[in-house]
């Protein structure tokens, strides 16, 4: 019976190590711009991913997969649309609507449904859809304020463009997991995910190499408080990827919106913030959603 509901441990674990990684990031933001905090979490996270996979390698004795030809356009896919959408997010920051920018990245949910049931065939019942619109309402009642809408039409169209990036890619990366059709899903998950951040980590490399050599160098020196970021950016990734293996990925990025729980829990414990009346209700409709999602499994 546990097996059913592991997805929902992984993911619930994911999210928690990716609030921690945020906060790190947030931190190394100061000092290395916000590409070079990014890549970081590429940079950083690979060789812990790969630590992962020989370990597993290790106690298992199962050999390493061989990916047929399906497998690299789904994983090459997630691993650009998701640089793509940390780029769209970046521009939308740009207008100066960072409001604008969290509430509409946030309907990733809602896009990662259709494109699941169109490129995947992941089914979507009427209780997850409810459940997935539920708890996406909140998230962005709890991401806007009044007259923090403000900007115009392009950082709303950004902002969806960011979130529709970030769907694609949970579904590249989720087809990738599949195509390998291995009865073993750690070793598909942990395999697919050493592929996906050595595709990132060295396509950023090379751009900030060429663009900004500065950054790089920059990234390298502060090779210790990275590691951390790293680490848990790749447990986080390692937790995501093992959710995705079990599940629809619909119902892994609806349950992932209790991320937000956790910052607002961070938010009050490290900085003393206190929770307002927009963000309690908006809390409510995301445990509100997420109970409704697991009602419906």
């Amino acid at each position: 019976m546990m097996s059913v509901w592991l997805w929902a441990v992984f993911t619930v674990i994911a999210a928690f190590a990716q609030t921690l990684r945020n906060a790190m990031q947030r931190e190394l933001t100061t000092s290395l711009g916000t590409v070079g905090a990014t890549q970081v979490r590429f940079l950083f996270g690979f060789p812990f991913a790969l630590v992962f996979l020989a370990v597993l390698l290790l106690a298992t004795g199962a050999p390493l997969p061989l990916p047929g030809l399906k497998f690299w356009p789904w994983v090459i896919a997630g691993a650009f649309t998701q640089i793509i959408a940390t780029a769209l997010m970046l521009a939308a920051m740009g207008e100066r609507s960072f409001v604008v920018t969290i509430a509409y990245t946030k309907t990733e949910p809602i896009q990662v449904a259709i494109f699941g049931l169109i490129v995947l065939g992941d089914a979507v019942t009427w209780p997850m859809l409810t459940a997935i619109v539920v708890a996406t309402a909140g998230v962005i009642v709890m991401s806007t304020k009044p007259g923090g809408m403000v900007g115009g039409v392009r950082p709303t169209l950004l902002g969806l463009a960011s979130g529709g990036m970030l769907a694609l890619a949970v579904i590249g990366f989720r087809g990738g997991i599949l195509s390998l059709g291995l009865s073993d899903f750690v070793m598909a998950a942990t395999f697919t995910l050493v592929v996906g951040l050595a595709i990132q980590a060295v396509t950023l490399s090379l751009y900030l190499l060429l663009r900004a050599p500065a950054v790089l160098q920059a990234i390298l020196r502060a090779w210790k408080p990275s590691l951390f970021a790293g680490f848990m950016g790749a447990l986080a990734s390692q937790f995501w990827f093992l959710a995705f293996a079990l599940a629809t990925a619909a119902s892994v990025r609806t349950l992932a919106l209790v991320e937000v729980l956790f910052a607002q829990l961070v938010a009050r414990i490290a900085f003393g913030q206190r929770t307002s009346a927009r963000e309690a209700i908006g809390m409510v409709l995301v445990v509100g959603g997420v109970v409704l999602l697991i009602l419906a499994h």
